[in-house]
């Protein structure tokens, strides 16, 4: 997949304008959600107000064979497909959207945060995901101020939507998130900067912490990333200001699993009032949902 200049500006962005990540750092960031991403960019060529066609996703490993429907009259249907009524919809949001950009896919993994690959990667361990066997994936973004030209900061709300295997394979994909995590506790990544016309290596570290979510479905976790303040590795200088703590929530109802992320100006009430709205999307479209669906 090629790189887009408007993704790594945004990436930029989001360091406070330190470029210390090195190219394929930001490949790793980016590698589950930039196509999306790059489509929302471009979005400048298109018509306010319209929705783009749903694209496949790329395919990271074979698909599982699906399960073949059941046979008895009374049992409950098995379902198979990810309608685009399991996602969230305009309604559910707090602020008016102007475009909804959506792909679907088969066989990918559960990826929750790409950076964390990289670390893992760095400590020579595999990156740990659960494969589903379907998936569907949204981008909605927010209503512009007439005469403003979209980018990345209108981007309000990512969601992926999983349909697992089994609702154990789903169950899984929350609970191992912890220990996906764990070698991440304290990891220090280092790379080249430019900035202001000067040049040098720097380093920050990053944190990953996993808290549960009360989103009304079988489980829920929310995974919050936060990046220390770069500092050059031979000065000891500081380049600029902390980033943000970045919040992902993870739901899960029946064999499905959706995982949501903000735009920059996101807030952790506002992911979990999504999150629950996500919980009440996922419900009708699970199979073996619980009782209080």
């Amino acid at each position: 997949m090629r790189d887009d200049p408007t993704l790594v500006e945004q990436i930029q962005r989001d360091l406070r304008d330190v470029r210390w990540l090195g190219p394929e750092e930001i490949r790793a960031r980016a590698r589950r959600r930039s196509q999306r991403r790059i489509v929302a960019a471009t979005v400048v060529l298109a018509l306010a107000g319209v929705s783009a066609a749903a694209v496949a996703a790329p395919r990271t490993s074979p698909p599982s064979a699906l399960p073949a429907a059941s046979a008895s009259p009374d049992a409950t249907p098995t379902q198979h497909e990810i309608t685009t009524d399991a996602l969230l919809q305009p309604a559910d949001l707090t602020r008016p959207i102007e475009v909804q950009l959506s792909q679907a896919g088969m066989g990918e993994p559960v990826r929750v945060d790409a950076m964390l690959d990289q670390c893992r990667a760095n400590l020579g361990l595999p990156e740990g995901w659960r494969f589903s066997r379907l998936s569907r994936s949204q981008t909605l973004l927010r209503a512009r101020p007439a005469g403003t030209e979209p980018g990345n900061a209108d981007v309000l709300v990512m969601q992926d939507v999983y349909r697992m295997a089994t609702q154990d394979e789903a169950t899984l994909a929350l609970v191992t998130l912890q220990g996906l995590v764990d070698p991440c506790d304290e990891w220090r990544s280092r790379g080249p900067y430019e900035r202001k016309g000067q040049t040098g290596t720097a380093e920050a570290v990053h944190r990953w912490q996993v808290r549960p979510l009360d989103s009304g479905g079988q489980g829920g976790v929310l995974l919050t990333h936060t990046i220390s303040q770069a500092r050059d590795v031979n000065t000891g200088a500081t380049l600029d200001d902390e980033t943000r703590p970045t919040n992902t929530a993870v739901v899960q109802v029946g064999d499905l699993v959706s995982v949501l992320s903000l735009g920059r100006d996101g807030t952790e009430a506002e992911l979990q009032q999504f999150a629950v709205a996500a919980v009440a999307r996922l419900c009708p479209n699970a199979n073996a949902p619980p009782p209080n669906c």
